[in-house]
């Protein structure tokens, strides 16, 4: 769950969830205007046909934004049953004024104060049904009573509501990351797992708590993810591929109750992005120095990217990097990093390093194993980190001493903490691109 936004389309199935039925893309205006045009009338009070739309608008993201159905393995965003949805007629007419207003208001909708993911907007006709949401024939009257249709809505909905307007518009994607996340994994996918999974073990309390100060995925990270797919009967093999990813995320907007209209909410703290910033000229920090180490590996295997010194500051010899990478991959030459350049910078290394012989080691030392280091971990990368932490020990007491026998234990972990309080570094005990590079640039040194 991330940043809300309005799907260019929306796909419908024009049946019940589980039964055969064809399913319907369509762009989401479109949807909305016979959604409406289906579900109300188009001479009913300006206010009135405003408040509906707005509703149903509310809901339909919320289906979205939530992967209500896709979290359950459906193919599509919503149904056209109108017992648990909103009525959708394939073909259906669309009244002018309907239209008009429905291209006005959108990518308007409407969340509980406080709150982020669109309001699960239940709503009735008010004469065959009834219900705690808003009534179809009751905005009618009050329209007729002079209310507007942000009053109209507050009737109904309470005064703890709060409208988003012009909210952007874009692709309709799926929020699975598109690779598995497993212990080394870092990032804001991470750290919104470690979110969920905390949330949930207050119902499911033998899950254990993560730490959420780090977007490291930890072995404690693995334990707490082998736990809630022991207790919903997944394979408990620690990893959050897509099907416990999206059990995850059904089993958390459940707790939160998301689709209900008293439903807990979710505020902007849980869903906030750590890692994602832009890296330009004049940023300095270990997230630069992981971008030169990545950049300054490249240039041993593509000559044309220049030469960078691993300093923490992005300077001109850094942007002209970026600005070599960039133009190499046909990509728009600005010399700024985000984070999907970020990410195809760390791939192109870890193409580059699975390349190389065992026994090789560049100018600049031993090459980052391409993942983050963690307690658990086993390998000749834990021993090469081990050995590099060791010498650098002997010259900082500060460092405790410890067996280097490429075992990622509670002692290596200790070690690597207090590397990184030596430094200023995040303290998570975890090795990443910044902690190898100081590691290897300081042991080489040494």
């Amino acid at each position: 769950m991330a940043e809300v936004i309005v799907p260019r389309t929306v796909t419908v199935h024009l049946g019940r969830p589980n039964t055969p039925a064809e399913n319907v893309t369509v762009p989401f205006n479109d949807y909305i205007k016979n959604v409406a045009s289906s579900e109300i009338y188009p001479t009913w009070p300006e206010a009135a046909i405003r408040a509906n739309i707005m509703a149903q608008i509310t809901f339909a993201l919320n289906r979205v934004f939530t992967e209500y159905y896709r979290s359950r393995g459906y193919d599509f965003d919503i149904t056209a049953d109108t017992s648990i949805d909103q009525k959708y007629t394939p073909g259906g007419e669309v009244y002018d004024n309907i239209s008009r207003i429905t291209d006005e208001i959108f990518n308007n909708y409407f969340v509980r104060t406080g709150s982020i993911e669109p309001l699960y907007a239940q709503f009735c006709d008010g004469y065959t049904t009834s219900c705690s949401g808003l009534s179809q024939w009751g905005t009618v009257t009050l329209a007729n009573r002079g209310y507007t249709a942000d009053q109209i809505l507050r009737y109904y909905y309470g005064d703890n509501i709060s409208f988003v307007y012009n909210a952007p518009v874009a692709d309709n994607t799926e929020s699975y990351p598109g690779t598995a996340l497993r212990r080394g994994s870092f990032g804001d996918d991470v750290l919104l797992i470690k979110r969920q999974l905390n949330r949930i073990s207050q119902n499911y309390p033998a899950i254990p708590k993560t730490n959420v100060s780090s977007g490291v995925y930890d072995l404690e990270t693995e334990n707490a993810v082998k736990t809630f797919q022991r207790i919903f009967n997944l394979t408990a093999d620690g990893v959050t591929g897509k099907a416990t990813w999206y059990k995850i995320k059904q089993v958390y907007a459940a707790v939160k109750r998301l689709s209900e209209i008293t439903g807990e909410g979710l505020t902007l703290s849980e869903v906030e992005k750590r890692y994602t910033r832009q890296l330009q000229a004049g940023d300095s920090g270990v997230d630069v120095e992981a971008l030169q180490y990545y950049l300054a590996f490249l240039g041993y295997f593509y000559p044309e990217l220049p030469p960078i010194p691993i300093t923490g500051y992005f300077g001109s010899l850094t942007r002209d990097a970026v600005f070599t990478f960039q133009n190499a991959y046909g990509l728009p030459v600005t010399g700024v990093v985000d984070a999907n350049l970020f990410h195809l910078i760390e791939q192109a290394y870890r193409g580059a390093v699975s390349e190389l012989p065992p026994s090789y080691q560049s100018a600049i030392g031993e090459p980052y194993p391409g993942r983050f280091l963690v307690e658990g971990d086993r390998g000749d990368s834990v021993r090469v980190a081990q050995n590099y932490l060791n010498i650098i020990a002997r010259t900082n007491p500060q460092i405790p001493l410890i067996a280097v026998d490429g075992i990622f234990g509670p002692k290596t972990r200790a070690a690597v903490t207090a590397f990184q309080r030596m430094l200023g570094f995040e303290q998570n005990g975890a090795i990443g691109p910044s902690e190898w590079a100081e590691l290897v640039i300081m042991g080489n040194n040494l």
